[in-house]
């Protein structure tokens, strides 16, 4: 939070005497509720899996396994399987309270995902189709949209391939498919791929509204063109290639994000490199993002609000990524410190950048701040060995502190909370933990009253956060490694995290 100089001695004396009763009153109780499966062996609340989604109702939209066999076992889209080819199919599901609703796939025995949810009930996603794209050999993917329970393909733009990003309490939907026209640079085909297809076709940027269908949006004036995000005025916003020839440094055609509102793209230009993406919008049209600086070395998080486009900075080190922004244009992301050696999770307000801190039990050389509320309650990510693991584990930053969310898991259970993403106004958490048999499952937490059986105090957990080794198990030593450079870093995010528009230099 941005630190304030008070002018008089009494106001500062008041201040610091009230601080210890404003924390007391906000730590809140938390139950922890584990989420089954759809007869498979694993349930996910984490984007990787295309499952972290959540609503102020306390809805979440997750993936769970079936019990049906894959037909394309071992062949796998990376869209969808981004750990690698997998046994199962898997299907979106709602959540309430631990309780599922399974809400399919396309027809077949077809996987599905989730991107986003509204408030009143739509979700956007992604299923594969039963085909095979010609240009990957991979099953072939389409947006879709779940409505009333029934999933609706929105098709393509006369390609193999399309995704959904996010959709709008109107049923507005943004995302990406592909045309007809081929392009070498494609960005689904190349760019997402690290250059691993130089065949395939235009990636087009659009919107799905249900009257008129899927609509190209257009570009910067380059082939292609993607769109994550949507909020409630129509706006969007994205990335486009500005022309048609690749850099020397990124090997891919220049990258700028944009803004389109009203059938106008608006470029929103970079911090002076040729690659830059947006990494979230907000409803009063502020977009967050993660640019290049000039030579394409490293790279800043930006805000760019109303045609000022502003460097976020970094916590001392050279490299920075914005990962969300809330309602009032408070910035979440990734950060490395002095030297590059750690990267850390921050929250940015006001043009100030803070550092979220480290957890007690861990090496902390990766922490990543993944989810915010209109309360500035931010949820994460920090995994040891600079963000190679295999230790991981979910935090919550409130009234200026960390806590590690497994302070919150009950004694005897065998669960380990690795990740979370999604964080609603009500405080309530949405993410996905690890069984000590290796299965993966997500959970929710939600704040509980006094009364409420199977809460944990987080006054008290947050104390045993600091002094107990008991509660968070220490992980075994690693091997001392070199801190990554910028270039690895990047890599290891987008790897990990797959966030949109974060592309690494070419070697």
């Amino acid at each position: 939070m941005k630190s304030r100089i008070l002018m008089f001695t009494a106001i500062t004396l008041f201040a610091a005497l009230a601080v210890p009763v404003q924390l007391a009153a906000q730590h809140t109780r938390y139950k922890l509720v584990v989420i089954g499966t759809l007869g498979g062996p694993q349930s996910y609340g984490d984007a990787g899996h295309g499952a972290a989604t959540l609503t102020n109702r306390g809805i979440a939209a997750g993936a769970a396994d079936t019990n049906t066999p894959d037909p394309n076992y071992p062949n796998f889209n990376p869209f969808l399987n981004t750990f690698g080819p997998y046994p199962f199919v898997y299907h979106v599901f709602l959540t309430k309270n631990g309780s599922l609703t399974d809400l399919g796939a396309l027809p077949g025995a077809n996987d599905s995902a989730a991107s986003f949810m509204t408030e009143n009930g739509l979700v956007s996603g992604i299923s594969l189709t039963g085909s095979i794209d010609p240009f990957t050999g991979w099953p072939a993917d389409h947006a879709v949209l779940c409505k009333d329970e029934k999933i609706i393909d929105l098709g393509t733009l006369g390609g193999y391939e399309s995704q959904a990003g996010l959709v709008n309490s109107r049923g507005q939907v943004t995302g990406f498919a592909t045309n007809a026209v081929p392009d070498p640079f494609s960005i689904i085909y190349f760019a997402f791929t690290g250059g691993q297809f130089s065949n395939g076709t235009q990636t087009r940027a659009f919107l799905w509204e249900e009257s008129k269908g899927m609509q190209d949006i257009g570009t910067l004036g380059g082939p292609d063109a993607f769109t994550p995000y949507i909020n409630e005025r129509g706006q969007i916003a994205g990335t486009s290639y500005t022309n048609s020839t690749p850099n020397s440094t990124t090997g891919v055609p220049t990258l700028d994000p944009f803004l389109w509102e009203n059938g106008k793209m608006i470029d929103l230009g970079t911090l002076g490199g040729t690659n830059g993406g947006a990494g979230g919008l907000n409803n009063r049209g502020q977009v967050a993002g993660t640019s290049n600086l000039a030579g394409d070395l490293t790279a800043h998080a930006f805000l760019w609000d109303h045609g000022r486009l502003q460097d976020l900075g970094t916590l001392g080190g050279s490299f920075s990524t914005a990962n969300a922004i809330n309602a009032t244009g408070s910035i979440i992301g990734s950060a490395t410190t002095a030297g590059d050696q750690a990267l850390h999770a921050y929250i940015w307000k006001k043009g100030v950048i803070k550092d979220l801190g480290t957890l007690p039990a861990l090496d902390n050389t990766c922490l990543g701040a993944f989810g915010i509320n209109a309360k500035n309650q931010v949820t994460g990510q920090a995994v040891e060995n600079f963000c190679s693991g295999p230790e991981a584990h979910a935090f919550l930053w409130q009234n200026g502190e960390m806590i590690d969310l497994n302070v919150f898991v009950p004694p005897g259970s065998d669960m380990t909370l690795t990740e979370v993403e999604q964080i609603n106004d009500r405080g309530e958490m949405f993410g996905i933990g690890t069984r000590t048999n290796g299965e993966l499952r997500a959970f929710f937490l939600m704040p509980c009253g006094e009364s409420e059986e199977g809460c944990i105090d987080a006054a008290k957990a947050t104390i045993a956060a600091r002094q107990s080794q008991l509660l968070i198990a220490e992980s075994p030593a690693t091997q001392v490694r070199p801190a990554p450079t910028v270039t690895e870093w990047r890599a290891r995010l987008a790897r990990r995290y797959h966030i949109p528009g974060l592309w690494t230099p070419k070697n």
